[in-house]
């Protein structure tokens, strides 16, 4: 019991900072986007801290969800084009 919960208590920061880095990852994407789409440089960095903000900060859990469905788009793409679930 003490090895796993010292196994957990070394985990926790290393996720910590993975979520750190895909909310990063996140902010760069969501700011191109949005600088794209509003043209405005300043108004693209505003616009991505607040969705940012409001989402990964506020709610940690939804980078591993997206995270998950990428890995599943990815790894899992011929799988659920066999599967036929759009058409």
């Amino acid at each position: 019991m003490i090895m796993q919960l010292s196994a957990l208590y070394m985990l926790d920061p290393m996720l910590k900072n993975i979520e750190i880095v895909l909310t990063l990852v996140a902010f760069i994407w969501i700011y191109s986007w949005a600088k794209n789409n509003l043209g405005s440089p300043k108004l693209a960095v505003l616009f991505a801290l607040i969705v940012v903000f409001l989402t990964f900060w506020t709610f940690p859990i939804l980078i591993w969800i997206i995270v998950s469905l990428f890995v599943l788009a990815y790894f899992g793409g011929e799988l659920i084009d066999k599967a036929n679930v759009f058409k």
